[in-house]
């Protein structure tokens, strides 16, 4: 699809914008013999002047600065003027306050310009450095194919990473993969399985799902705290530390997908912590509360693995640059503690999470909707806005392990967990909590 379709299928309305100074002259900047003659070429068939077009946009009625690539122009390719009006595009969006959505298509950089052309990615990458210091979002959609430097700066680089079904999508491209290679990791479906991804989009969702982004991407005025979410069951405070941990662990328990549907219009899923690790028993994303956008990382009651954590993280930080309210649902046994989950970095993944917290400028509302074990859990508690449930506990460590480090026999677990105070009320009393949520229908 030719750039200015692109632009079309997306958008209400597109003003381009046009940096001074003419297309490049002659064989370019290292005289690659034939040069000069491709890019007449690939004008005289394109209608454009660069593999890039700029300018401001609305999208499902939001404004941004819109960037399209044109991959009938040398294959989409970053050379000098392409780095111009990429540059003039980030500093467009930083000059007028508003998000970059950038619809990538290109083979990465410009073969017959050299290192000049590699160099682009540098500025690429500081004027995104730029927009992000100026707390601005960047939303990628990958096309097909976005390959080489413009996904490892555009595509990659951004806050959100959208793709369309199918879109060949790696840093390698197709001629310079190693012989043999499993061909489905360079596609989008691959980098989605793979956390590098947020959404495969089908197009006629394109508008739409880039519109809700935009909607919940965009800040107006000072964060404020997000609400305490209402309980989803009626469950009474228990009378023991076991009573708690039964009613913890109870399976028809509501989990943190119905306690996310319930808090929120609409939610949007940010996926994978960017390293190749996605773990499905933590749900991050951006949500809709009466209009505000609110930040989540959400356990689901199974162990947390490295990539929940440093998803999680990657998450707060988002919304701390962004000016967004942070929700966390605290629902684990723990951090999950086998070989594999110590070889990728448990301890410090929690850290990343520990830290993400403790250095938020924005508020950071906890709930604790079910397990709270240890560390594991403690890491998405704000300190001083944690709330608990009826049916959920927190404790230093399991009753069970607890016991067993005490050299204690399975028969006095029980009076472990009572020893622990690890019931919603102790603490309160103990000021771990501030309160005790009731059900949702009773506000």
């Amino acid at each position: 699809m030719p750039a200015r379709d692109a632009i079309a299928a997306v958008t209400e309305d597109f003003t381009e914008h046009r940096p001074a100074g003419g297309p490049e002259t002659g064989d370019g900047p290292i005289g690659w013999a034939g040069y000069g003659e491709s890019r007449a070429r690939a004008a005289a068939r394109t209608g454009e002047e660069e593999s890039v077009l700029h300018g401001t946009a609305r999208v499902a009625g939001r404004s941004c600065v819109l960037v399209a690539f044109e991959f009938g122009f040398l294959g989409g390719s970053l050379g000098r003027r392409a780095g111009d009006r990429l540059e003039a595009a980030y500093a467009l969006a930083t000059e007028r306050r508003l998000p970059l959505v950038s619809l990538v298509a290109t083979g990465g950089s410009r073969m017959q310009e050299g290192m000049i052309a590699l160099t682009q990615l540098q500025r690429v990458a500081g004027a995104s450095a730029r927009l992000r210091a100026a707390g601005l979002p960047q939303i990628a959609v990958v096309r097909d194919p976005a390959t080489g430097g413009g996904w490892a700066t555009l595509g990659a680089g951004a806050d959100v990473v959208l793709a369309l079904p199918g879109a060949q999508t790696g840093f390698a491209g197709s001629r310079v993969r190693p012989a043999g290679a499993d061909p489905f990791a360079y596609t989008a479906e691959g980098q989605w399985a793979a956390g590098q991804v947020d959404a495969v989009v089908a197009p006629a969702e394109l508008r739409r799902t880039l519109g809700r982004w935009l909607t919940a991407l965009t800040v107006t005025g000072p964060a404020r705290p997000a609400p305490v979410p209402g309980a989803l069951s009626a469950t009474g405070l228990p009378e023991t530390g076991w009573d708690a941990v039964e009613q913890a662990r109870a399976a028809a328990r509501p989990r943190a997908a119905a306690y996310l549907d319930a808090y929120f219009d609409d939610r949007l899923a940010l996926r994978g912590d960017r390293c190749g690790g996605v773990d499905p028993g933590m749900l991050c994303g951006v949500g809709l509360r009466a209009g505000r956008p609110v930040a989540y990382a959400a356990q689901c009651g199974t162990a947390t693995r490295p990539a929940g954590y440093r998803t999680a993280a990657r998450v707060i930080r988002l919304a701390d640059r962004l000016g967004l309210p942070v929700l966390t649902l605290i629902d684990t046994p723990g951090a999950a503690n086998d070989a594999e989950a110590e070889r990728t970095g448990a301890g410090a993944a929690i850290a990343e999470v520990f830290a993400a917290v403790a250095g938020a400028r924005v508020p950071v509302t906890s709930l604790v909707i079910g397990e709270g074990g240890s560390g594991g859990a403690l890491a998405l508690a704000a300190p001083g806005n944690t709330h608990v449930t009826a049916d959920s506990y927190f404790s230093v460590i399991a009753p069970e392990s607890a016991a067993a480090i005490l050299k204690r026999g399975p028969e006095e677990v029980r009076a472990t967990a009572g020893q622990l105070r690890l019931r919603p009320q102790d603490l309160v009393d103990l000021g771990v909590a501030r309160s005790v949520v009731g059900p949702v229908s009773d506000g």
